[in-house]
């Protein structure tokens, strides 16, 4: 892989984030929005970020970061469906898609971990 757009992962951590601001653009509570779509937004950075470094050992550092914001947005996707703000449809599929991203994340960092480790 040459350029951060390339990766799987980044792309659906991307395509996660635009699809929540879509669906969250009417949303009145902009304190609760802001905080969701910076939670969705830390998780493509992150991975761009990381890879920009050019360090298996820091890839893998800025990967566990964005598996952190994945676990953050999990878990006020479960609040904003208590609250109202989504249904329990929309919720489910950013909730599966959230945790299809943790677990790609938690393979690559395994796989930059050996990396970095030979």
């Amino acid at each position: 892989m040459e350029a951060f757009e390339d990766l799987d992962i980044w792309k659906k951590s991307s395509t996660l984030a635009v699809n929540l601001y879509k669906t969250l653009r009417g949303c009145k509570d902009y304190s609760l929005k802001d905080q969701v779509l910076r939670s969705a937004f830390s998780i493509s950075s992150n991975i761009a970020e990381g890879f920009e470094r050019n360090s298996n050992k820091q890839f893998a550092q800025y990967l566990q970061i964005a598996k952190g914001s994945c676990g953050e947005l999990r878990s006020q996707l479960y609040i904003c469906k208590e609250i109202g703000l989504l249904t329990e449809e929309q919720t489910r599929t950013f909730q599966m898609e959230a945790t299809e991203i943790s677990r790609m994340i938690y393979g690559l960092i395994r796989h930059c971990r050996r990396i970095a480790e030979h």
